[in-house]
């Protein structure tokens, strides 16, 4: 159910801005992304798991407030990141 180690080194490697870059929001986002998709596959098994579903709100949450920071901040950035993980249609 959580990630493995390698899939999180791809998903780093994947966004990261720098060689060590693992905390930039970009990074962050694309990791709940990850888990956000991970946890929807869980869900359409275990129906009733409503504890987890919890979890998965506040990853969106998350997800949101970092999403809005990094628009404010700088939205090429951004608009470079929705596309990658294709959040918008």
């Amino acid at each position: 159910m959580a990630l493995t180690a390698e899939q999180k080194v791809q998903v780093v490697t994947e966004h990261q801005r720098g060689t060590s870059d693992t905390g930039s929001p970009e990074v962050q986002i694309a990791l709940m992304t990850a888990r956000i998709k991970d946890l929807s596959s869980h869900f359409k098994i275990h129906i009733h798991d409503h504890h987890s579903r919890q979890g998965l709100l506040r990853i969106v949450n998350q997800r949101r407030k970092l999403l809005d920071y990094l628009k404010t901040k700088d939205i090429e950035r951004y608009r470079s990141l929705i596309g990658k993980l294709g959040l918008r249609k």
